[in-house]
C-alpha cells in the first residue's frame, strides 16, 4: 500500500495573480504557507479486478474512462495503466470548499501516490506542473497555480509566475524566531460557509481576459502588496504584515460581490475591535476560513468564539507532498 499526504495552505500575499488570465500577460507573484492539515491518498492493488475509488462517493468500474471523479479519471488516463487493477482512497483533515487549497493538495497527493505506485519519481516542480496540467489544461478549471505549487513544495514559499508559464520558487527568508512568532500569531476561524473556488474565480478570469481596467488595476496592486509582504516578513515586521493583510482584504472584496457577505463583514469588524491587526478570507473568497494576525490572541479568540466561529489551530509544514508509507 502507498500512502501520501499533501498539505493544505494559507495565502500570505499576492493571491489572485497566479491565474493564467493574469500572469500570462503581466507576470504574477505571491507568498503562500503550507500548514499541517492534510489530504491523504492511498493507492493499493485489490484482490479483485477493477478500479475502486473511495472518496465522498464509492465507485467501482472496469475502465478508466468510466470513472466519474474528473481528477482521478484524468490522472489515471495520464498514467496509461495497461491492466487497471487499483484501489484509491481519499481522506482529508478539512472539508473541500473551505479556501485552503484542498483541490490542488488532492491532485498532488494523487499523482505522487500513482507515481510511487509505479515506482517513478517526480520532483516537486514536476509534480506541481503535472497537477496544474490536469486541473487547468485538461479540465478547464478557472483556477491558479498557487495551490498545486505550495502543496508540492511546502514551507513558506515565494512564487513568481512568468508570462511563459514557468514558475520560480524560493523560500521566504525569515528568521526562525520570526517564523515561530508568525505561526503563533496567525489565527484561522471557520466561517461555516463552503463554496466552489471555480465559481468565484470565473468572474476574475473573464474580466481579466476582457481587459477590465478596474480588475487589472486591482490585481496589479495586490501583486505589489505581495512583494511588500515579502519585505516586511523578512524584516520581522509582523505589525506591518497585519496592516497589509487588511488592505489586501479591502481590494479583494472589490473583485467580486460574491467575495464576502454581511456575516463575514461583521465578524471581520469584531475581530479588528478585539485584538486583530488585520486579516482576510483565505482562498478565492465567499466562505471558508478567516485568517487574522493577532496582537491580542486571547481577546480575539474569546470574541470570535462567542460569535460562534470555530478556530483551526495549525503549524507550518515544511515537507510538502510526501510519501508516508510505501
Amino acid at each position: 500500500m502507498i500512502i501520501v499526504r499533501s498539505p493544505l495552505r494559507v495565502s500570505l500575499g499576492g493571491g489572485g495573480t497566479d491565474l493564467p488570465s493574469y500572469y500570462e500577460r503581466y507576470g504574477g507573484f505571491l507568498i503562500a504557507g503550507a500548514i499541517d492539515k492534510y489530504v491523504y491518498v492511498t493507492a493499493s492493488r485489490p484482490f479483485l479486478e477493477g478500479i475502486y475509488c473511495k472518496y465522498s462517493q464509492l465507485e467501482k468500474v472496469q475502465k478508466v474512462e468510466d470513472i466519474k471523479h474528473p481528477i482521478i479519471r484524468e490522472a489515471l488516463m495520464m498514467m496509461d495503466l495497461k491492466t487497471p487493477q487499483i484501489e484509491i482512497s481519499v481522506l482529508a483533515d478539512v472539508p473541500a470548499g473551505t479556501g485552503l487549497g484542498s483541490s490542488g493538495s488532492f491532485t498532488t497527493a494523487l499523482l505522487k501516490a500513482l507515481y510511487s505506485y509505479r515506482r517513478k519519481l517526480l520532483l516537486p516542480s514536476e509534480l506541481a506542473e503535472t497537477a496544474c496540467r490536469i486541473e487547468i489544461d485538461k479540465l478547464g478549471e478557472p483556477i491558479g497555480k498557487q495551490d498545486q505549487y505550495i502543496a508540492a513544495f511546502g514551507g513558506l514559499t515565494c512564487f513568481t509566475f512568468n508570462k511563459d508559464g514557468g514558475v520560480a520558487a524560493e523560500p521566504l527568508n525569515i528568521s526562525i524566531d520570526d517564523l515561530f512568532e508568525l505561526e503563533d500569531r496567525l489565527l484561522l476561524f471557520f466561517t461555516g460557509f463552503s463554496r466552489s473556488a471555480s465559481e468565484v474565480l470565473k468572474e476574475q478570469k473573464v474580466k481579466s481576459q476582457e481587459d477590465d481596467k478596474e480588475m487589472l488595476d486591482n490585481l496589479h496592486f495586490v501583486k505589489e502588496l505581495g512583494m511588500e509582504t515579502k519585505k516586511v516578513l523578512e524584516k520581522g515586521d509582523l505589525y506591518s504584515f497585519g496592516k497589509i493583510m487588511d488592505r489586501h482584504w479591502e481590494y479583494k472584496k472589490k473583485r467580486s460581490k460574491a467575495m464576502s457577505n454581511g456575516k463575514i463583514d461583521k465578524w471581520y469588524e469584531d475581530a479588528l475591535k478585539n485584538g486583530a491587526v488585520g486579516g482576510k478570507l483565505v482562498g478565492a473568497g465567499g466562505g471558508g476560513f478567516l485568517m487574522f494576525l493577532a496582537e491580542d490572541k486571547t481577546r480575539l479568540r474569546k470574541a470570535l468564539r462567542e460569535s460562534g466561529l470555530e478556530e483551526l489551530r495549525f503549524k507550518f509544514d515544511f515537507a510538502g507532498t510526501s510519501l508516508v508509507l510505501g
